[in-house]
């Protein structure tokens, strides 16, 4: 049947692009789609793996203790304040640990999201 139908689409001037695109169109409609399963929200440090506290896909918030504002950051961001602090940094990496503090503000962890694969 679909050979008839190319056949017809030859025979009314149907340009090569655009059986092309048609081919294309077919093959993706034939393949299975893929379904992503959505992400695994963690408040508890203890339940997030290592790799993820420090990283984009945790959230943690901040505190300014100067302005009293609060906001958010990522694990990158929170890293990256923790400076030098070695120590706080390997307690909060072992789940010991969900809040450290810095000159002017208090930083606490509030969540990660684990994609299950």
């Amino acid at each position: 049947m679909k050979d008839d139908k190319t056949e017809d689409m030859l025979l009314n001037n149907t340009t090569l692009d655009e059986l092309i695109k048609m081919k294309i169109e077919d093959e993706f409609k034939s393949r299975p789609v893929k379904q992503k399963s959505a992400p695994k929200i963690v408040t508890e440090i203890q339940q997030v793996p290592k790799k993820l506290i420090f990283s984009k896909k945790s959230t943690f918030r901040v505190y300014n203790r100067t302005n009293k504002s609060e906001t958010f950051i990522n694990g990158i961001q929170a890293d990256a304040m923790l400076g030098m602090q070695n120590s706080i940094r390997e307690k909060i990496l072992n789940g010991t640990l969900s809040v450290f503090s810095t000159d002017e503000t208090y930083v606490k962890f509030e969540k990660a999201e684990i994609q299950d694969v």
